[in-house]
């Protein structure tokens, strides 16, 4: 395990108080934003009416913590075409004994699939606070101005007591030839794929009824300054019981931790991906969201950027099978060390 540490937001809790914060205040139609590890060990709960801007920001998808822009629109698009993120690699040999040690336990039956990551030393041409501004992203999370989030995929999403997740697994670049026909054509992805969907299927079944595939492999396309990634996501629906918010926080930690960014089967992916990886991931891969005090929005913590007492941290992942090609993972992994700006 590295040494390599991020000092714990100071309102952060356990997890158990943050399952109850979390249902006392959906009962009670109280707004709040959340995010919670990737673990469940610690979370942070807390009411939109005493929230303070040095402590939490965010841009969730229709949802926002109502501080003014710091930058007006001129100056915010010279910030942008300023932005740069030089980044150290993780030693190739490092990589290769953790996919190693994942395809070991894929052959062996122990898994399907499992999300390895790692993290990666960079150096941002600005603070997180400035990245933040200038960030776009679906989910955009700065705390304490130490920890960035900027994902592009949300977890799930309860509107009118309907569960919706979207799953996002499989990505190219749009440079390259034929790129959305060749990564919806990839076996490797097509597989990988599924197994998430599958999963994903699962996790709302235990906490709703009426479950389905409402849309099944489509493009999202994330724009970066040179180029654009494309990813692969699906819909999932459920129904979820009468009175489901005063057991919210039971609803979000039985689906948890999100399966796009474990693998299936969850329980004995998440032990050996742990084996493999060796650092804590800690709030990244987990889920950050907000109650309105009627619907809930909540997006996975990936694109994940972290002082710690050893520099800035980006970290990155993504999705093995049996498939996979050791060089392939890899270049993708650095793929995703990317700030999306446009």
């Amino acid at each position: 395990m590295q040494t390599m540490r991020a000092a714990a937001p100071q309102r952060q809790i356990p997890g158990e108080q943050a399952l109850e914060r979390i249902n006392r205040f959906a009962r009670d139609r109280v707004p709040f934003v959340f995010a919670l590890d990737f673990d469940l060990l610690h979370g942070l709960v807390l009411p939109l009416s005493e929230l303070e801007p040095q402590e939490l920001r965010f841009r969730f998808a229709g949802h926002a913590d109502g501080v003014p822009p710091r930058y007006p629109p001129q100056q915010l698009q010279a910030l942008r075409e300023a932005v740069e993120l030089e980044k150290t690699p993780p030693e190739f040999e490092r990589y290769r004994a953790a996919f190693t040690h994942v395809q070991r336990g894929l052959r062996a039956g122990d898994s399907f699939l499992a999300n390895l990551t790692l993290p990666v030393s960079v150096r941002p041409s600005h603070s997180l606070p400035e990245l933040y501004e200038a960030v776009r992203a679906n989910y955009t999370l700065l705390i304490e101005n130490r920890i960035l989030v900027f994902s592009p995929e949300r977890f799930v999403r309860i509107r009118d007591g309907v569960i919706r997740s979207y799953p996002m697994k499989g990505t190219i670049r749009a440079s390259e030839p034929n790129a959305e026909a060749a990564i919806l054509a990839d076996e490797k992805e097509k597989a990988e794929h599924l197994t998430i969907v599958d999963l994903i299927r699962n996790d709302i079944g235990r906490v709703a009824e009426r479950v389905r595939v409402e849309r099944y492999r489509y493009i999202d396309r994330i724009r970066l300054r040179d180029d654009a990634l494309l990813q692969v996501s699906s819909e999932i629906v459920g129904r979820l019981p009468r009175g489901f918010e005063s057991r919210l926080g039971e609803i979000l930690f039985e689906m948890l931790p999100a399966g796009s960014i474990t693998g299936a089967p969850k329980r004995r992916t998440v032990e050996i991906i742990r084996e493999a990886e060796r650092y804590e991931r800690g709030y990244y891969t987990g889920v950050c969201g907000v109650w309105d005090g009627h619907e809930l929005d909540s997006g996975v913590m990936i694109r994940f950027m972290e002082q710690t007492d050893r520099g800035t941290v980006f970290k990155a992942g993504g999705g093995i099978t049996i498939y996979s090609e050791l060089e392939r993972e890899y270049r993708e992994l650095l793929d995703k060390v990317n700030v999306p700006l446009h």
